[in-house]
């Protein structure tokens, strides 16, 4: 089955889950490491997620993914997307408007692959970022990765 597919079908069992547990559903990745599949569920809630909460969300999905037989994978790892969490979805942009990013391209603009400034939003599907004062707009495609800044 594709990953993509894979990623569905778990994030589908998964949603009412966390949904009742009170937690939120930020991503999940099916990836292939050495001769391993690894389902990773990244789950968030207010305060921040425990040991605990993982612990919980990974008993009760473990239990409902085994049900279904079209979901295959050696290992479950259930987290918090961390303080470096990446954006992927619409309401990432807006939920982090005016907090620091860091933008990694696929491809140099201006001479470099990496930026760090000031998230304005998605216009248009389009990542707005300020930068040194500057104003820039970064099509999806062209981000790797866009990641929430640490500022120590």
């Amino acid at each position: 089955m594709a990953k993509k597919n894979m990623e569905q079908i778990a994030e589908e069992i998964a949603l009412p889950i966390l949904d009742e547990l009170g937690y939120e559903l930020v991503d999940v990745e099916y990836k292939k490491e050495g001769a391993h599949w690894y389902l990773r569920i990244y789950i968030d809630k207010p305060g921040g997620v425990t040991i605990d909460d993982c612990q919980e969300a990974s008993d009760r999905i473990n239990t409902a993914l085994d049900e279904a037989v079209t979901v295959t994978y050696d290992f479950l790892e259930i987290s918090s997307p961390g303080l470096d969490r990446p954006l992927k979805k619409d309401k990432d942009f807006i939920r982090y408007m005016g907090r620091k990013v860091d933008v990694k391209l696929y491809k140099a603009i201006k001479g470099t692959k990496n930026y760090t400034g000031e998230l304005v939003g998605l216009v248009d599907g389009n990542i707005h970022v300020t930068v040194d004062g500057e104003l820039m707009e970064f099509k999806r495609e062209e981000v790797a990765i866009i990641r929430l800044a640490i500022e120590f």
